[in-house]
């Protein structure tokens, strides 16, 4: 109490001279409506402003939550479309669930933790292992195009061969307007593009058109985009085509991705090591 009284002792006048002041604004904006409009109008920026941060801070925190609904709502969809073994390479459009119908393949979502891409070999983790149903030798997709595979795991984690990676990983690919097939691979000089070849230089070709997967391994369903061609040309060694595949998963900027289970994969090993067994019979 008292250092107020010295307060207003010796600042006394400023004080009284800041009353009056407030007390003519009052007057002023109470008694006019020019001056009533704009506080009117600073009031609404003002909370239009607070209600912006606040809404962005809200959106901000469900930006996890909405994440995650879209990954769950991708994953069914990816069943619902690869799932059964479906594609629309006109080679294959008549060849529904030949390994023995219904559902085929399921997905495992997970996350990116490590990733290379610019070594001769490379492999990026993801953050499920085998208490998530992930093991070696499962293909990895990601939202626009085929990852890697399964190499190892522990019961949390998976470490995955990417794609680009020299003569460690082959995939079987087909062009999607012929149905055409051949062989993927990467040759280590560009992070954005892979090789197709295997396929005869008699098969008509165009810059643009679309490279898939031809669902000839228990390890992708058929019809998973790969890419575009990019350019090709004939290779003189073999007389086959060498066709440039721009990729169409930017590798280097993996986050999400879905592990692919194949639930009749046991069962084509089965059928496939008899046959192992026959030729060696026949030897």
């Amino acid at each position: 109490m008292g250092f107020l009284l010295r307060l207003f002792s010796k600042n006394g006048l400023f004080v009284f001279f800041i009353f009056l002041q407030l007390i003519a604004l009052v007057l002023i904006f109470s008694r006019n409506s020019m001056q009533q409009s704009w506080i009117a109008a600073q009031s609404a920026a003002f909370n239009s402003w607070v209600s912006g941060y606040i809404d962005e801070g809200a959106s901000y925190l469900k930006l996890k939550q909405i994440n995650d609904q879209l990954v769950a709502q991708n994953k069914v969809l990816m069943e619902q479309v690869y799932g059964k073994g479906t594609t629309e390479i006109p080679e294959f459009r008549k060849v529904h669930d030949t390994i023995g119908g219904g559902q085929i393949y399921t997905f495992v979502d997970g996350e990116i933790v490590f990733n290379s891409i610019n070594r001769k070999d490379n492999y990026f983790t993801i953050n499920r292992g085998r208490r998530d149903g992930v093991f070696p030798k499962m293909g990895v997709m990601a939202p626009n195009g085929i990852a890697g595979i399964v190499i190892n795991t522990t019961d949390s984690y998976s470490l995955v061969q990417s794609i680009l990676s020299l003569d460690k990983i082959k995939i079987n690919a087909a062009l999607k307007k012929s149905g055409y097939f051949g062989t993927l691979t990467w040759r280590g000089d560009d992070s954005r593009t892979m090789h197709l070849s295997d396929v005869p230089k008699y098969v008509p070709l165009q810059v643009g058109d679309t490279v898939v997967t031809d669902g000839k391994s228990a390890i992708f369903p058929r019809g998973v985009m790969i890419g575009k061609v990019a350019g090709y040309q004939v290779d003189s060694k073999t007389g086959f085509w060498d066709i440039s595949v721009e990729l169409s998963e930017k590798m280097g900027t993996l986050n999400k991705v879905y592990v692919v289970k194949n639930l009749k994969k046991a069962e084509v090993e089965r059928i496939q090591d008899t046959l192992q067994a026959t030729i060696k019979r026949e030897k």
